[in-house]
């Protein structure tokens, strides 16, 4: 075993309102500069829809990702001949349409105009060229379906649903939605550290997240083509390219990332993963029909006495691993079994899961015309779900739609577990038949109500001390006499006040 640290995070969809309090956190901290307008690091999509960038998802278009070839895997669009050959011209870039063109409104014209007839208005005007321009899209351009026909209508994930299945979809007693907020996933097998000609990119030893070094990065963007993701972005203005760094420098102080910290629906969860890096290779090249199976089996029990001793032959703090065995990710995930990775199918192996909403049940017309929406029970059951598994399954799991059933049976467990303790109007047979499905038991229940609706701050977020004092002695140890550390940073003398 190679064990290893992980900040990992779970998003619980079923508690996002779509508010995108998480966007303007992180958009007002990391983003709000020259080069960046158009970058979210965050941002909250409505789906069904293509998202940011336009279809990110198909990698048809875009070619991130790994593909399996025999016995390996490559990358789809970018590595050292694939690189090569498109070095002056890729075609597997997002342009800024693809994005969005980022603006704001003239807003002194409307004091500044001179007297007429007329209102006067404030043009919005592009915040790269400062040219005015007619605004045609925007990075939630498709919220809440609002634009359903150039958007929705067209979301990669309905590939593999019927014509039939997708118009249905919008009739009114089938159309729903949900949110789904993104940021970089920090994978175990990331595409974008592969890809990148000048290793600028790279992942942190102490707790795996996803870095580029400003001053190695070249501007070949491969990185952009290779996330699948699409959360490597480029910096028109600095000619660097930039991502989500999960707020490091929060979490190196004990405090929650901007987005998380903010978050209106407390849907977010951040805590640490230990997981086998002798088992990266063979995760990435599972079959498809396993690679779901193999990406959770690579996280291991933090409480396993040689998981631990492993862990600490590689340097893993202590408190890290104690922070581990508290993780509020590990219980989602490994203990409870209720999210799941998005695309698995991208072999990235993300580290950011989500727990699938709880779709509303689907009414129906009968022969006679009549308009039925109620239900023989309180919940209709999932079967009843407006959006077909298929749709889900897509998302989460890599097409396995049994995966997702259950997640959703273990939810409406709770559920049913949770009315009858409060209200008490369920029968015993009921309560006792929805859990036995799906392996839950009452206390088991009560705990994963209590993380999902009445868990504190410090239990949605268990973040390990930084152990600033060992990287300072380190770089110290490392020195050498021309004031240079190993890793070829300058020492900078201290100054006293």
């Amino acid at each position: 075993m190679d064990i290893r640290a992980q900040v990992s995070m779970v998003f619980h969809l079923d508690k996002c309102i779509g508010c995108h309090t998480c966007s303007i956190a992180c958009k007002n901290i990391w983003t709000d500069r020259k080069g960046a307008e158009y970058m979210w690091w965050n941002n909250v999509e409505t789906k069904p829809g293509t998202g940011y960038p336009t279809k990110w998802e198909d990698q048809e278009i875009y070619r991130g990702g790994w593909e399996k070839n025999g016995n390996s895997v490559s990358l789809k669009g970018a590595g050292k001949l694939k690189g090569l050959k498109n070095i002056f011209h890729n075609p597997y870039l997002p342009v800024l349409e693809d994005y969005y063109v980022p603006w704001a409104y003239k807003y002194q014209d409307l004091f500044t105009a001179p007297e007429g007839d007329d209102q006067p208005t404030a043009r919005a005007v592009s915040l790269i060229t400062g040219e005015p321009i007619e605004i045609q899209s925007g990075p939630n351009w498709d919220d809440d379906l609002s634009g359903s026909p150039d958007y929705a209508r067209h979301d990669v994930n309905f590939k593999d649903l019927s014509a039939a299945e997708q118009e249905s979809m919008f009739q009114l007693e089938r159309m729903t939605f949900h949110y789904l907020p993104r940021i970089c996933n920090h994978c175990l097998n990331p595409s974008c550290v592969a890809s990148c000609p000048s290793g600028a990119l790279y992942k942190r030893g102490e707790d795996g997240v996803v870095l580029i070094n400003q001053d190695r990065c070249r501007a070949w963007r491969m990185c952009v083509t290779a996330c699948p993701y699409k959360k490597s972005y480029f910096n028109w203005n600095t000619g660097k390219s930039e991502k989500c760094i999960l707020c490091y420098p929060r979490l190196e102080s004990g405090q929650a990332p901007a987005c998380m910290h903010s978050c209106v629906g407390r849907i977010r969860y951040l805590g640490v993963m230990l997981y086998d890096a002798d088992k990266i290779h063979a995760v990435a090249d599972a079959p498809d029909n396993e690679l779901l199976d193999a990406q959770l089996d690579i996280y291991v029990d933090p409480n396993d006495p040689a998981v631990i001793a492993s862990a600490e032959d590689n340097g893993v703090a202590h408190s890290t691993i104690i922070a581990a065995q508290k993780s509020p990710v590990y219980r989602f995930v490994k203990e409870w079994g209720i999210a799941l990775p998005l695309h698995p199918e991208f072999r990235t192996i993300p580290n950011l899961f989500y727990v699938p909403p709880m779709l509303p049940a689907m009414a129906s017309v009968d022969s006679e015309g009549v308009y039925e929406s109620t239900s023989d029970s309180l919940w209709a059951g999932i079967d009843k779900a407006r959006l077909p598994m298929k749709y889900l399954a897509s998302l989460f799991s890599g097409g396995d739609e049994d995966r997702v059933k259950n997640v959703l049976k273990k939810l409406l467990a709770v559920k049913i577990h949770r009315r009858g303790v409060t209200v008490g109007d369920l029968t015993e047979k009921e309560i006792d038949n929805a859990m036995s499905q799906v392996g839950i038991d009452p206390d088991m229940a009560d705990e994963i109500f209590r993380l999902t609706s009445l868990a504190t701050f410090d239990e949605r977020f268990v973040i390990p001390p930084a152990h600033r004092e060992e990287s300072i002695e380190m770089i110290e140890a490392t020195a050498d006499v021309k004031g240079e550390t190993g890793f070829g940073f300058k020492v900078r003398p201290t100054r006293g006040l």
